[in-house]
C-alpha cells in the first residue's frame, strides 16, 4: 500500500492589504521531501505527520511531498500559487501508482483567478490518480466547504475545536478513516448541509462547547465515521462563503443526510445566543472595563487586527491608549523594521522608537517615544495545539508602563511564550492586549478569567452587515433575515 501525503494552506483575506507571494510561505513553512522534522509538526503538516508513524508501524509506504503554508494575508498571486501546486502535482505524478491521498489544505486559499484553490488542488489531484484512489483531505473549520471539494474528495476532515488545539488529533482521525478505507473495513459517504450563515464559534464559551461536545459523542457509532461543523470564514468574499455541517457516513447516505439535517438545523438555531455572547466595546470602554476588573491579567483581545484573520497586526490604537493611561501591560505589534533597529540599538539601549501604524488607516498611526530595549531573540517559536510556527526575531521594548513585544513574522497571540521568549512576564501586567478572539493560553490553560473584546477600527469588521461583500450567494444570515438552508449534497 502506497500513500501520499502534501500540503498546501493559507487563509486569504480579499482586503488585507499584505499580498502572498512565495516569500510569504517560505518564512512561515517551505518544506520539501527530506526536509520534514521529526520532533513534531508545523502548520499544515499534521497529516503528513501522523502518517508517517503509521506508517513506521504498520509497514505501508509513504511518499512525503512538499509542505507550504504562509500566515493568513491577502490573495495570493496566481504565478506563486501556480507554482507551488504544480510542485506537489509534479511529485504526485512521480510516485504514481499511488492508493491513498492525504493533502493539508486549510481551505479559505484564495489565489488570483482562483475562487476554489483547495477544489482546483483536488481536481488536478484526482484526475492524475483515478476514481479508485483514496483522496483525505484536512481542513480548518474557517474555510469555504464548497461543493467540488466534497465531490471530489473521498473523506474530509475539519478541525472542531477554535482555538485550533485539535490539528494533531483530527490529522489522526484523518489518516485512520483513509487506511480503514483502503483495508475495505469502511466505505465513506459524505452528506453536506448548509446553514446559509455567517459568524465566528469560540469552542470555548459554554454553547458551542456543548455543541462540539455532543456532535463528537457521536461519532464511532452507527456507522458515524466523522462529523466536521464549518463555521466559514467570515471575511472570505467568495460564492460559497457559508456555514455547513459535514457528516461522513460508513456506506449509509440517507443517515448521514437526516443526521446532517438535524445538526444543521440545531447549529441554526444557535445563531442568536452566539451572536449575544460577542460584545465589542471601544478601546477606552474596554480598558475601563479592565481597570474596574478585579482579575489581572486582564486580557483585551483585539480581534479586528488579529493575522489569523489576515490582519496586519500592526494597530496602534489600543496601545496608545494603554501608554496614554500609564497602564502596566503588555502587547504584541508586528513592525519587521522596528525589530532590526532594535538589534542594532542591543539590549539595555533606550533610543528613539517608531512603532507599528505601517499598513494603512486600519492600523492607526505609528507610535513615536523613547523605547528601552528590554528583550531580544532569535527565531522565536511559537507554540499551540501541538503544532508550532517561526515568529522570526523578536525584541521587547519598554514605553512607559507598557512592554511592547516586536515580531518580525506575523502571527497570531496565542501562547505565554511568545511574551516570555523576550523576557515579558504577562503574568505580571494588569492588561495584556491580544491579537486574537482566542483565549492567550498556557500550560494549564486561559491565562484570565476575563478576556475582553474591543474594536481597535483594523481589518476584520466584527459586524459582518458592514462588510462590502460582493460575490457571496446571497440571500444568507446576517445579511439576510429571510435564508434556504438544506442539504446540497
Amino acid at each position: 500500500m502506497r500513500l501520499f501525503a502534501a500540503a498546501l494552506a493559507t487563509e486569504s483575506h480579499p482586503l488585507s492589504p499584505l499580498p502572498t507571494g512565495l516569500d510569504s510561505f517560505k518564512e512561515c513553512v517551505f518544506l520539501r521531501p527530506g526536509e520534514h522534522p521529526e520532533g513534531g509538526p508545523l502548520f499544515g503538516t499534521e497529516s503528513l505527520w501522523v502518517a508517517r508513524r503509521r506508517a513506521a508501524a504498520e509497514g505501508f509506504t509513504l511518499v512525503e511531498g512538499s509542505c507550504f503554508a504562509a500566515s493568513p494575508a491577502g490573495i495570493t498571486n496566481q504565478r506563486d500559487y501556480e507554482f507551488l501546486r504544480d510542485e506537489i502535482l509534479g511529485q504526485l505524478k512521480a510516485a504514481l501508482p499511488i492508493d491513498g491521498v492525504l493533502l493539508g489544505l486549510h481551505g479559505a486559499m484564495v489565489a488570483h483567478g482562483y475562487d476554489d484553490v483547495e477544489g482546483d488542488i483536488l481536481e488536478r489531484v484526482r484526475a492524475l490518480v483515478g476514481p479508485k484512489c483514496v483522496i483525505g483531505v484536512e481542513l480548518d473549520p474557517h474555510c469555504h466547504l464548497t461543493v467540488k471539494r466534497v465531490n471530489v474528495a473521498d473523506i474530509v476532515v475539519l478541525y472542531k475545536e477554535y482555538p485550533h488545539i485539535d490539528t494533531v488529533e483530527r490529522a489522526e482521525e484523518l489518516v485512520d478513516i483513509v487506511l480503514r478505507t483502503l483495508r475495505g473495513q469502511v466505505k465513506p459517504v459524505m452528506s453536506l448541509y448548509d446553514c446559509r450563515q455567517i459568524q465566528l464559534y469560540l469552542t470555548t464559551l459554554p454553547l458551542m462547547r456543548s455543541f462540539v461536545d455532543r456532535v463528537k459523542s457521536l461519532e464511532g457509532r452507527d456507522g458515524v465515521l466523522s462529523i466536521s461543523v464549518c463555521h466559514c470564514f467570515p471575511w472570505g468574499d467568495v460564492p460559497e462563503l457559508s456555514g455547513r455541517i459535514l457528516v461522513v457516513m460508513d456506506k449509509d447516505k440517507a443517515k448521514g443526510d437526516a443526521l446532517a439535517t438535524v445538526i444543521g438545523k440545531e447549529f441554526i438555531s444557535m445563531r442568536a445566543d452566539i451572536e449575544a455572547q460577542y460584545d465589542y466595546l471601544s478601546v477606552n470602554d474596554g480598558i475601563d472595563a479592565a481597570m474596574e476588573s478585579t482579575d489581572a491579567p486582564v486580557v483585551l483581545a483585539d480581534i479586528t487586527d488579529a493575522a489569523g484573520g489576515g490582519a496586519s497586526s500592526d494597530n496602534t490604537t489600543v496601545l496608545r491608549c494603554l501608554i496614554d493611561r500609564q497602564v502596566e501591560s503588555a502587547a504584541v505589534i508586528w513592525d519587521p523594521v522596528a525589530v532590526r533597529l532594535c538589534f542594532d540599538a542591543g539590549e539595555g539601549t533606550s533610543f528613539p522608537l517608531r512603532l507599528g501604524g505601517k499598513m494603512g488607516p486600519m492600523s492607526g498611526s505609528p507610535i513615536d517615544a523613547t523605547a528601552t530595549v528590554i528583550g531580544l531573540k532569535r527565531n522565536c517559536m511559537n507554540f499551540y495545539g501541538g503544532t508550532q510556527g517561526s515568529l522570526g526575531d523578536c525584541a521587547a521594548v519598554r514605553i512607559g508602563a507598557a512592554d511592547v513585544v516586536l515580531v518580525t513574522n506575523r502571527a497570531s497571540t496565542m501562547t505565554l511564550n511568545l511574551f516570555r521568549s523576550v523576557g515579558v512576564d504577562p503574568m505580571a501586567k494588569k492588561v495584556v492586549v491580544s491579537k486574537s478572539a482566542r483565549p492567550l493560553v498556557g500550560a494549564d490553560g486561559p491565562l484570565s478569567n476575563k478576556m475582553i473584546y474591543v474594536d481597535s477600527g483594523g481589518l476584520l469588521k466584527v459586524d459582518y452587515r458592514k462588510i462590502p461583500y460582493s460575490r457571496v450567494t446571497r440571500p444568507i444570515w446576517p445579511l439576510d433575515e429571510v435564508v434556504s438552508p438544506g442539504l446540497i449534497i
